[in-house]
């Protein structure tokens, strides 16, 4: 079992900043990868952000220069840094894992808003 809890999403301003976090447990192969995956109301979920054990990143070009993720492997916690927010950026956060993708295993997902 892996369960994933997201934290930190909420209602900021354009231009903005908000950080996500996503707490990790189980068995730990299973975070090999880890990702941010978002959805829009009414549009389909969009691959955001991935990040391997190892470091290697890989973003959207949606948000490539905006966003930076990074992980904590000590602490089983991956992150999403988002700078300069924009309303397009509206959407619910999912933080996701697997061994060989990032889609295994999904959690409950965080709710980040954009607007004035």
């Amino acid at each position: 079992q892996v369960q994933l809890v997201e934290s930190g999403g909420g209602l900021v301003q354009p231009g903005g900043s908000l950080r996500l976090s996503c707490a990790a447990s189980g068995n730990s192969l299973r975070f090999t990868i880890m990702g941010w995956y978002r959805q829009a109301s009414g549009k389909q979920r969009e691959l955001v952000a991935v990040i391997t054990r190892g470091g290697t990143t890989n973003y959207d070009d949606s948000v490539k220069g905006r966003f930076t993720i990074s992980r904590d492997n000590a602490k089983n916690t991956v992150y999403l840094q988002m700078n300069n927010l924009k309303p397009e950026d509206t959407a619910v956060y999912y933080c996701t894992s697997g061994v060989v993708a990032p889609d295994a295993y999904w959690g409950q997902g965080t709710q980040v808003t954009v607007s004035s």
